[in-house]
């Protein structure tokens, strides 16, 4: 059986390419909301972001997020996007045959 391409995101902290189910999806909205996408289906403008809080932060203290949605996020966002992070499940582990 032909073996399936895995998607590759760059997360917008620390730069680095990693899986797409690895990383969470940071979407800004048509109405200009900014949000975690946990189902990577949300309509609007997306940037991909590690689940460490380490990443994140470092994505907003060098602008990564502003750049990547062309808008300034305000300090509000900021703080609410600091506190889900820490509440997010962690990444359910996929078992090696594929089931």
């Amino acid at each position: 059986m032909k073996q399936r391409k895995i998607p590759m995101r760059m997360c917008v902290g620390c730069r680095e390419m990693k899986p797409k189910r690895e990383l969470l999806r940071v979407v800004k909205g048509p109405e200009g909301e900014v949000s975690f996408d946990l189902t990577g289906r949300k309509p609007g403008r997306g940037a991909y972001v590690c689940r460490s809080a380490d990443c994140l932060n470092l994505a907003i203290k060098k602008r990564q997020l502003e750049r990547a949605f062309s808008a300034p996020i305000s300090e509000e966002v900021r703080e609410s996007l600091m506190r889900e992070i820490g509440t997010l499940p962690p990444p359910a582990e996929e078992s090696a045959d594929g089931e």
